[in-house]
């Protein structure tokens, strides 16, 4: 999730990488029931969580997931399927309207107000899309 959107709907093509479609897109898997399966196709789960981390390093469910999957990867074990219910509680783009999350935009992005939630998004993004 963290790497790609999921076209839930087809919006006309020049709508369908900006920041109010793709989170109207997670705001849609997000709805989906908590046990609800994410299965990706790569293992990016320790680099994305690392970047969760940068955005929301006081999140205990986060800094105990961290936890968790670094001692899978450890012994060579996949992270992964996820489900609804956990990203809900640590994927930053799913979160990116939690009052912690969006203080961390604000921070990074001290040159600019945030007026809504599709530029805190925007924002959040960027901020991944740079992240090492």
């Amino acid at each position: 999730m963290w790497e790609g959107y999921k076209p839930f709907d087809l919006p006309p093509a020049h709508d369908a990488n900006t920041p109010p479609h793709m989170l109207n897109s997670l705001d849609k898997l997000s709805a989906l029931p908590s046990d609800t399966l994410v299965c990706c196709a790569h293992e990016y789960t320790l680099a994305n969580l690392k970047f969760a981390n940068e955005v929301e390093p006081d999140n205990t469910n986060l800094v105990n997931y961290t936890a968790h999957c670094q001692t899978l990867r450890a012994i060579n074990l996949p992270t992964l399927p996820s489900n609804v219910g956990l990203e809900r509680q640590i994927n930053p783009f799913l979160r990116s309207r939690e009052r912690s999350v969006r203080q961390s935009i604000q921070a990074h992005a001290a040159h600019s107000s945030i007026l809504d939630d599709a530029q805190a998004f925007a924002i959040l993004r960027e901020w991944k899309n740079k992240f090492q």
